[in-house]
C-alpha cells in the first residue's frame, strides 16, 4: 500500500517524504513474535523492499533500481540470522549495533555506529541487535527492485511455526492465528539444508571490516563537482560505496563491488547552492544534519521544497536541480544513486562557462582537471 499525494502540488513537494511520512509495521517479518524480536519496526520508504507482510506501507512505490527502507527497535531487540539474495546496506543515522554475521552468527561481530555504512555480503547469513538507545535508526538500501526477499535461518523458520508463523515461497507471511489456513507444503519455503549452507563463503572480522566505512573514514573531496570551484557553490563528496557522481580523479569509495546503486556523503555549506545540474538516473538524498532546500527545473514546472533531517528526497532522472544548504550548519546528506556505474552530472552551461573562468573544466573522461591544459573541444563556447 502507498502513500498517496496531491497531483497538484509541484514535482518537488511530491517527491519529498518526511520522517513523519513515515508508517512503520510490527509485523513485517517471520520472527516477529519470537521472544527478543518483538517490537521490531520496519519501514518503506522506496518500494517494498524485503518485507513479508502485506500490511506494510510504501511512502513511494516507484521503481529506483534499489529499494530504501528503515529498520528500528529498542535497545537489546535483535534481527535474525537470514540471507539476502541481493545487496544490503546499513546506513546508521543514531545508537549502536551489534551485527554478526556467519552461521549461527559465529564468524564474527563488529559495532556500527552513527555516520557509518555498511555493507553486508549476499549468500551469507547476517543478524544484528540494537546496543544503543531505543530510538536508534538504520537506514537500509536494498539492491534492485525485485529483491526476491530473505531466505530465515531454519531455527527460525521453526520456532515461526509454533507461533503459528508461515512464509511462502514468494515471501510472504502468514500468520494463521489470524484464521488463514497453513499453506500448502509445496508453497512453503523449504528449511536450507547443510549441505547448502556450507558453500556459503565464510568472512573473516578483518574482510568485514573492509566492508564498513566509518563516519571518521569520510575521505572529503572539496574538488568532486564542479560548481564547487565558483563563490557560493561550496560542496564536497565522500565516496563509499561504487562510482557515485563524483568528478573527482582521485575519489575512491573503500567498497567498489557491484550493488546496483553508489552509496556517497554530500556536505554543502550555509548559504551555498550546487546546480543547476542534472543526471540520466534516479537519485535519493537522505538528509542527517542541517536544512536542505531543493529546486527542480522540469520544464514549466519550477517547484522547490525543504527538507530537515531524517527527510528523504527522490530526485528523478534527466531533471534539472539546485540543492542549497539554508540552515546555520551544513546540510549534510547519504546520497544514493541508481546504477553501477558512473553518474556523471551534466551542469548548467553558465556554471561550465564560470569555471572555464575560474581555470578549471572537465576532461574527455569527465573530471576535474586544469582547463590550461585540457584539448579545445572541452571549451565551452563563447568563453574568450
Amino acid at each position: 500500500m502507498g502513500i498517496k499525494f496531491d497531483e497538484t502540488q509541484g514535482l518537488a513537494q511530491r517527491r519529498l517524504i518526511r520522517e513523519s511520512d513515515l508508517v512503520p509495521c510490527s509485523l513485517a517479518f517471520i520472527d516477529c513474535k519470537m521472544p527478543g524480536s518483538v517490537l521490531k519496526q520496519n519501514y518503506s520508504i522506496i518500494g517494498a523492499g524485503v518485507t513479508q507482510s502485506e500490511d506494510q506501507v510504501v511512502n513511494l512505490d516507484e521503481p529506483h533500481g534499489f529499494a530504501l527502507g528503515v529498520a528500528a527497535m529498542p535497545n537489546g531487540v535483535t534481527n535474525n540470522l537470514h540471507v539476502h539474495y541481493t545487496a544490503e546496506v546499513f546506513m546508521i543515522f543514531r545508537g549502536e549495533w551489534l551485527f554478526r554475521w556467519g552461521k549461527d552468527g559465529q564468524d564474527g561481530e563488529i559495532v556500527g555506529r552513527a555516520g557509518d555504512v555498511i555493507s553486508i555480503p549476499t549468500w551469507i547469513f547476517r543478524g544484528f541487535t540494537n546496543i544503543g538507545p531505543d530510538d536508534s535508526w538504520i537506514f537500509t538500501a536494498l539492491g534492485r527492485d525485485e529483491s526476491g526477499g530473505v531466505i530465515w535461518d531454519p531455527n527460525i523458520l521453526a520456532q515461526a511455526e509454533k507461533h503459528g508463523l508461515y512464509l511462502t515461497r514468494d515471501n510472504m507471511m502468514v500468520d494463521t492465528s489470524t484464521g488463514a489456513p497453513v499453506p500448502p507444503q509445496e508453497d512453503l519455503m523449504p528449511p536450507l539444508t547443510s549441505e547448502v549452507m556450507a558453500t556459503f563463503r565464510r568472512y573473516s572480522p578483518q574482510e568485514m571490516a573492509a566492508r564498513i566505512t566509518t563516519a571518521s573514514e569520510r575521505n572529503w573531496s572539496d574538488r568532486s563537482l564542479l560548481c564547487s570551484v565558483l563563490p557560493g557553490m561550496r560542496a564536497e563528496l565522500a565516496a563509499v560505496i561504487g562510482p557515485g557522481m563524483t568528478q573527482d580523479r582521485n575519489s575512491q569509495p573503500k567498497v567498489t563491488n557491484p550493488h546496483g546503486f553508489s552509496v556517497e556523503w554530500l556536505r554543502i555549506e550555509p548559504g551555498n547552492t550546487i546546480g543547476p545540474f542534472r543526471l540520466s538516473t534516479k537519485q535519493v538524498l537522505i538528509l542527517q544534519t542541517g536544512k536542505l532546500r531543493i529546486e527542480l527545473l522540469a520544464g514549466e514546472d519550477a517547484s522547490q521544497v525543504d527538507a530537515g533531517p531524517w527527510d528523504t528526497f527522490a530526485a528523478p532522472a534527466d531533471v534539472w536541480r539546485t540543492l542549497t544548504s539554508i540552515g546555520d550548519e551544513a546540510a549534510v546528506m547519504t546520497v544514493v544513486t541508481a546504477g553501477d556505474g558512473r553518474a556523471i552530472p551534466e551542469w548548467d552551461p553558465g556554471i561550465v562557462k564560470a569555471a572555464w573562468r575560474e581555470g578549471w573544466g572537465i576532461d574527455p573522461n569527465d573530471y576535474i582537471g586544469p582547463s590550461e591544459f585540457l584539448p579545445y573541444f572541452s571549451k565551452p563556447e563563447d568563453v574568450d
